[in-house]
């Protein structure tokens, strides 16, 4: 599966088209691993979403409204995972912090350790020897995309049979994915490995395997490891959600674009007094490696749409030294820096840090909010299905049911 444009267009499309079959279709379908070109049981509809080129309401509104409640509640629920574990890592921070500190560690020990270098570039490269394993690193590189079931089965064989460190598996996948979402990518790999639920942790089988990959992927079961235990590490507290300072209308404003959400004209820019645009690339900060070229190639182009939708000109700038922040607002004459929120990860490390510079300028930051995320992530407080619970409230709330 690859993204050909990463537009809300292309988007809207999208969710059109899989819109017959978001009811009993994937509810009964979803789980299967068909292989590169083969995932017609999934909406592909998560690269736009996590670039909010469509929202979780107008995919949620889509489903309900075509299927009924019960019939899309298998859909729904999948969607509400993302807004789960980006509410949950707000409440967290920590847990972003420790991924963080903890990859630079494992990257430092992976250079002094040559036979460690060798296994992990041999997975990543797809020469394992393991059957599945090459073929889902080999489609990760190649399209930006792996089934959900399949990201489970390769960072638990990579966790559990190869003793890889999952920091390092983590980071391949931000990489690559189109879709990598900082929240949804470290909270799955910590979930997989046990770090996310206390005592609970993903164990690949082969005939699991075998049976969501229609024999596709046959394994045998002792090369896979058996009668694992989780990885254990304290979990930080839980930290009271972020307060933002809203936008100030009449206050000169530079407008900052991001790929973290495409859909500005939600939020009435014209409203601001705009005295310029920023399309901030920053697809680079997901991690002190390389990331895969076609994972920028597909920001540009959401930036690209987003600046032409709203029908303004931009200036383009790579997410480096963050001062340049406030060199640009001030070039501009703003007084106010304004962006739709920013999560927790790596471009919100790169936000703080250019924090001071615009205090000391006399420029303020304000966000935007959407109400789903403010409806949903208070209630991502435990595990997800303790959230899945308030579901048919959550919806009721938001409009949806």
């Amino acid at each position: 599966m690859t993204v050909p444009e990463a537009t809300r267009a292309a988007g809207l499309r999208r969710l059109e088209a899989f819109r017959p079959h978001m009811g009993r279709h994937y509810a009964e379908l979803r789980g299967f691993d068909l292989g590169a070109g083969g995932h017609v049981h999934v909406s592909g509809l998560s690269p736009y979403l996590r670039r909010r080129l469509v929202t979780e309401p107008e995919v949620i509104s889509t489903a309900v409204e075509t299927h009924g409640m019960d019939g899309a509640e298998s859909f729904v629920s999948e969607v509400l995972w993302r807004s789960y574990f980006k509410g949950w890592l707000e409440q967290r921070p920590q847990v972003w912090d420790d991924y963080r500190d903890g990859l630079r560690r494992d990257l430092a020990a992976l250079e002094e350790d040559a036979d460690l270098r060798d296994r992990v570039a041999r997975v990543c490269a797809g020469q394992s020897g393991l059957a599945g394993l090459d073929d889902w690193a080999a489609e990760l590189v190649q399209t930006g995309y792996l089934h959900n079931h399949a990201r489970m089965w390769f960072a638990s064989i990579w966790i559990f049979t190869l003793g890889l460190p999952w920091r390092l598996g983590a980071d391949f996948f931000l990489r690559h994915l189109l879709d990598g979402d900082p929240a949804s990518n470290t909270c799955s790999w910590r979930w997989v490995a046990g770090l996310h639920t206390r005592g609970k942790h993903y164990e690949a089988q082969a005939s699991n395997i075998a049976r969501f990959t229609r024999g596709r992927v046959s394994l045998p079961e002792e090369r896979l490891a058996q009668d694992t235990d989780p990885l254990d590490a304290p979990l930080p507290e839980r930290q009271p959600l972020r307060q933002i300072a809203p936008p100030r209308e009449g206050v000169p404003t530079l407008l900052l674009l991001t790929e973290e959400d495409g859909l500005i004209s939600d939020f009435a820019p014209e409203r601001l007094d705009l005295r310029g645009v920023l399309c901030l690339r920053a697809s680079t900060l997901r991690s002190p490696g390389q990331v895969a070229a076609r994972v920028c190639e597909v920001e540009d182009t959401a930036l690209a749409d987003s600046v032409a939708r709203l029908g303004l000109a931009a200036e383009w700038r790579h997410a480096g030294d963050p001062a340049e922040l406030a060199r640009h607002a001030q070039a501009a004459g703003a007084l106010q820096v304004v962006t739709p929120y920013i999560p927790t990860g790596p471009l919100r490390d790169w936000i703080k840090a250019a924090t001071p510079p615009l205090e000391a300028a006399g420029i303020a930051l304000a966000e935007w909010q959407r109400g789903w995320d403010a409806l949903v992530w208070p209630h991502a407080t435990a595990g997800f299905f303790k959230l899945r619970k308030r579901m048919p409230r959550i919806l009721h709330e938001a409009g949806l049911a």
